[in-house]
């Protein structure tokens, strides 16, 4: 144990270290590993999202405000662990929540507060992409939001010099360099795999169909330059150090690898990204990654076409809305106990209560509930109410409420998943699932399997998540060998000794939840009624 300080102490003065922040929907993370992937020291930063003026967003003074407490609290469990004050690291990455836009102008403002993968605003302009393009163009794409602002006439699009996501923003803001992960790039602008680059020839169309709308932009000039993982796409600057750690202690000069998006670090901190492997992020969307070995045979609006931070083609099933509805019936549990006099940890009170769902009837007992806080493309919703319903012969108690509530969080994704693997005949070996959900041991995975019909694996480092993943890209770009793959540096140096728990998908909860399926389809007229008539 004390060899063990003494080697990390020493990574920690070499810089023999790698840091990812990612900036995920409802928490900033930071992980700081060492050369043997071992989470040195964490932070975190919690937020929301704000609907103002009818879009999602997170303002400027949040970001940077989650970024550096985010880091700071890092720093700090450093100093508290270690004696230690951290001044420099090895190789630093970024990564955020895919897609949304952020426009700016020839000085660099920020054009229109940022908008989030969570808008659902883009109908029109992500159909009218799609039947161009003849690729599915899903409403959360950059493209989509930045044609839709031309199709709307929004006054700030002859302005627009520079678009980018949240990784890449973040990413330009501390080495003033317009970059991004191809991985993240993937959910702006189709990808040709074969030059690892934005496609020519849809640039082409694109630009010659706003030229025709009296638009002079030239696209090519307006996104990032894309990095595949193990390139270096920067360093940390002096002013990008002061604004990362107002203290002054941390060095310039740090390289930096390309900013990539929550898909892509979640494949990497799951070691999936070889073909026939898939991962599932569950949080306040969920979206499953599956690597293909051929392109799909037609395009499907409910599947996107995405790539590993390495390049290689991935069908992505994104649907928006996951935990949201079913941590607020936890909170609400959680305030009648306090109500009682009782005080309980949060951890234990998911425990529980997410437990008494292997209890239940296999299909929930006839309950239903849609966890829509926003709308749902997968299910043709343009917004959404949560809701939970049954029928007077539904079995309510506790077990099949918080069935249901887990059911229904897979619901839209199952939708998806089903074109893949019963209409194209996707093989999936495996999925691997991260995310909070997966904390409480077992019933994640059960449900999952269930919904899936496919072994589910969580591995010991799932819990560490997308900073994790994005540290260990950034540990890549520095330490690889000079021609190894992302996929060889995850299986032998990573992955070779990480234990994880697989649970194969039982008979009676596969037909329990093909009952509950059917069940949630025929539903959705009356979550539409409530979208339709609760204001």
């Amino acid at each position: 144990m004390i060899s063990n300080r003494l080697s990390i102490e020493e990574a920690i003065l070499k810089g023999e270290t790698s840091l990812g922040i990612e900036l995920g929907s409802t928490r900033i993370k930071a992980v700081l590993i060492d050369h043997s992937f071992q989470t040195i020291a964490s932070g975190s930063y919690e937020w929301e999202n704000q609907l103002k003026d009818g879009f999602w967003t997170y303002n400027l003074e949040d970001i940077i405000q989650g970024l550096q407490d985010a880091y700071h609290e890092m720093k700090q469990e450093v100093q508290q662990n270690y004696g230690l004050t951290l001044q420099t690291v090895g190789s630093i990455g970024f990564s955020a929540m895919m897609h949304g836009y952020m426009a700016f102008d020839e000085q660099d403002q920020l054009l229109v507060p940022f908008r989030t993968w969570r808008n659902s605003t883009t109908g029109k302009a992500a159909k009218e992409l799609t039947d161009l393009f003849e690729f599915n163009i899903p409403e959360r794409w950059s493209i989509a939001h930045l044609y839709q602002a031309i199709l709307s006439k929004e006054e700030h699009v002859p302005k627009v010099r520079y678009v980018t996501t949240l990784a890449g923003y973040i990413h330009w803001l501390l080495t003033g360099n317009k970059a991004i992960g191809v991985g993240d790039a993937s959910g702006m602008f189709p990808i040709d795999e074969s030059i690892q680059n934005y496609n020519e020839s849809m640039i082409h169309q694109f630009d010659e169909l706003i030229a025709s709308k009296g638009y002079t932009l030239k696209t090519s000039d307006l996104l990032p330059k894309v990095y595949v993982a193990g390139e270096q796409a920067g360093v940390l600057t002096e002013a990008g150090a002061k604004i990362l750690d107002p203290s002054l202690d941390l060095q310039a000069g740090i390289p930096l690898c390309s900013p990539e998006g929550d898909a892509g670090t979640g494949m990497v901190a799951t070691n999936s990204v070889r073909k026939r492997t898939g991962n599932v992020s569950v949080g306040t969307s969920i979206f499953a990654m599956i690597v293909l070995e051929q392109e799909l045979s037609k395009v499907y609006p409910e599947i996107d076409m995405v790539t590993t931070p390495d390049g290689s083609p991935v069908g992505m099933v994104h649907a928006n809305n996951c935990s949201g509805d079913l941590n607020a019936w936890l909170g609400l549990f959680r305030e009648f106990y306090e109500a009682m006099g009782q005080k309980v940890e949060a951890d234990k009170l998911y425990s529980v209560l997410l437990n008494k769902a292997l209890e239940a009837d296999p299909d929930a007992g006839g309950l239903l509930s849609y966890g829509y806080f926003s709308g749902e493309n997968i299910t043709g919703l343009e917004q959404g109410r949560p809701l939970f319903v049954r029928s007077p012969e539904s079995k309510f108690n506790l077990a099949n409420f918080m069935r249901i509530h887990l059911f229904t969080a897979f619901g839209a994704l199952k939708i998806g998943m089903d074109i893949l693997t019963k209409e194209e005949n996707v093989a999936i070996d495996s999925i691997l699932g991260h995310g909070g959900l997966f904390k409480t041991p077992v019933v994640g995975q059960k449900m999952m399997a269930a919904a899936m019909n496919v072994p589910v694996s969580v591995m010991s480092t799932a819990g560490e998540g997308g900073a994790w993943g994005m540290a260990i890209l950034a540990s890549y770009m520095k330490n690889k060998n000079q021609e190894e793959s992302l996929e060889d540096f995850l299986d032998q140096k990573v992955f070779q000794d990480v234990k994880g728990e697989e649970i194969h998908p039982d008979e009676s909860d596969i037909k329990g939840f093909e009952t509950f399926i059917e069940r949630y389809k025929k539903g959705l007229a009356i979550e539409q009624s409530a979208v339709d008539n609760l204001v």
